[in-house]
Order: C-alpha cells, then sequence, then structure tokens
C-alpha cells in the first residue's frame, strides 16, 4: 500500500515562509522492484532548493495515487490504466519463476513455461495467462481456491515447498531468499515499467525529473521522448504517435541457454 500524508491536502499547502512552488517536496512513488534512489542522488544534486520524497507504493495504488495527487509523479509497472495520465515507458523485465533450491527447475538456466505445466501457481492464473494455458489444475480443474497473499506470503509459501510464483526480475531480487532460487521463463511476456503523471500539469519539475531518468544533463533539451498520450487525448489526434519502448538490459550477450547442470543461482 502506498505511504499517505494524514492530511494530503496539508501536505501541498506553502508554508508561510516559502513564496515559490521550490519549497514544496516533489513527490515520486514507486512500485516494488523500483529503484529511485539513484535518481534522487541526482535530483539533490541539481535541485538543491527543492527536497524530494520517494513514497513506496503497492501496484493497486501506483495510479490512485496520483489521480487522489497524493504524489506528482509514479513509477509504475504496465499494463495499467493511464486514462488521465502522460506516461513515458523506460525499460522492460524480465520474468522469473521462483522456486526452492532443491526443485528441478534449478538444474536449468532458463525454463520454457510448458515446463511449468504441472506446476501449483500461488497466483491469480490470470496474472500469468501463458501459465494458465497450459496449466495441468487449470485445464483439470482441480486448481484450488487461494487465500489472498501479499508477495511476501507468496514467497514464504515457496519456501514450503507447495507452489511457485512467477515474477519480474526485480520483485524476485527484492524478496530472495538464502532457500529459494529463480531462473527465467521463456514464453512468458516480460513486463514494463514507466513513469506517470497527470495530464495537463504544467509544474516544471516534472520535465526535470523526466530528464534525470533519461540520463540527460541540465542543458539538455527535453526532444525526443516518447509519451503515451492518455486514452482521452489519443482519440483526440487523427493520428496519435505509437510508443516506442526500448528493450530491458541483458546480462552477458543474451539469454542463457537451457541446459542441465549447475546454473546460476539468482
Amino acid at each position: 500500500m502506498a505511504t499517505r500524508p494524514a492530511d494530503a491536502s496539508a501536505a501541498r499547502l506553502l508554508p508561510s515562509s516559502c513564496t515559490s512552488l521550490a519549497c514544496v517536496p516533489f513527490r515520486i512513488a514507486f512500485v516494488p522492484g523500483v529503484t529511485p534512489g539513484k535518481w534522487s542522488r541526482i535530483w539533490a544534486q541539481r535541485e538543491r532548493g527543492t527536497p524530494l520524497e520517494l513514497v513506496p507504493t503497492g501496484e493497486s495504488d501506483q495510479v490512485s495515487v496520483l489521480r487522489e495527487r497524493l504524489v506528482d509523479m509514479s513509477f509504475v509497472r504496465l499494463p495499467t490504466d493511464h486514462e488521465g495520465l502522460e506516461l513515458i515507458p523506460l525499460y522492460r523485465e524480465l520474468p522469473v519463476v521462483v522456486v526452492p533450491l532443491e526443485h528441478p527447475v534449478a538444474a536449468y538456466d532458463e525454463v520454457a513455461v510448458a515446463d511449468l505445466a504441472d506446476e501449483h501457481l500461488l497466483q491469480d492464473p490470470d496474472t500469468v495467462p501463458e501459465w494458465r494455458d497450459v496449466a495441468v489444475e487449470v485445464r483439470d480443474g482441480t486448481r484450488p481456491e487461494l487465500p489472498a497473499m501479499t508477495t511476501r506470503e507468496a514467497i514464504e509459501t515457496v519456501a514450503a515447498g507447495t507452489g511457485i510464483v512467477i515474477l519480474p526480475m526485480s520483485v524476485a531480487r527484492l524478496h530472495h531468499r538464502k532457500d529459494l532460487t529463480y531462473r527465467p521463463v521463456t514464453d512468458v511476456a516480460e513486463s514494463q515499467i514507466g513513469l506517470a503523471w497527470l495530464s495537463g500539469t504544467t509544474d516544471r519539475r516534472i520535465e526535470t525529473f523526466i530528464g534525470i531518468v533519461r540520463g540527460r544533463t541540465e542543458r539538455s533539451s527535453r526532444a525526443g521522448d516518447t509519451i503515451v498520450p492518455s486514452a482521452k487525448a489519443a482519440a483526440k489526434k487523427a493520428a496519435p504517435r505509437t510508443a516506442r519502448t526500448k528493450p530491458g538490459p541483458r546480462s552477458g550477450k543474451g539469454r542463457p541457454t537451457r541446459r542441465g547442470g549447475g546454473g546460476r543461482r539468482g
């Protein structure tokens, strides 16, 4: 859940000694797996007079904190409803399966989703449709009803040897345990992280933060950013731009090949 101020409206009021927006903290929400510390440090160097606050939030709140004006920008995990928002896709995340160390999957560098068809997924199958479409327990109607679990609770259940989870690698790393490992899963769509803010916002600090995330110097222009417009704004354009996404980083020279033997621990 998002960390919300006790009085969101009061948090936006200018102190009596403040005569500009620079006195108001610039608030950035981020979902699990995103590590905004580097950007925060650059901000502190460039915008010495304006404090930046980082607000951890769950995926269920990643957009609502913007619409409720609790934050100015939000790192969101796509896909998500971005009606009324502007959004810049940033990078993609590799999907991995989390298993106990002694699980057969741990012997491989990567696995196909079909190899997990006999496993019990500790998530809503609709969140991993590629697994849902091949899963034996879904096809046979033998899948039990799952209680609501947080990601941490699901990881703890994996450690007990009663199922698996398929997550973005960044989230798997965040919840890493010594008795678990993870392996990339082929045939499962990559997720993506984007940076979103309310459409129509004119705060110049938004452009400043976009520049920092994009790696531009203080004198660089904003030209070249790819912005996904809100659905309403897109409908008004005769020829809306297509958002271009930048592939995420890969370790080494590409994905590891599946083979037996001691694969790398996640």
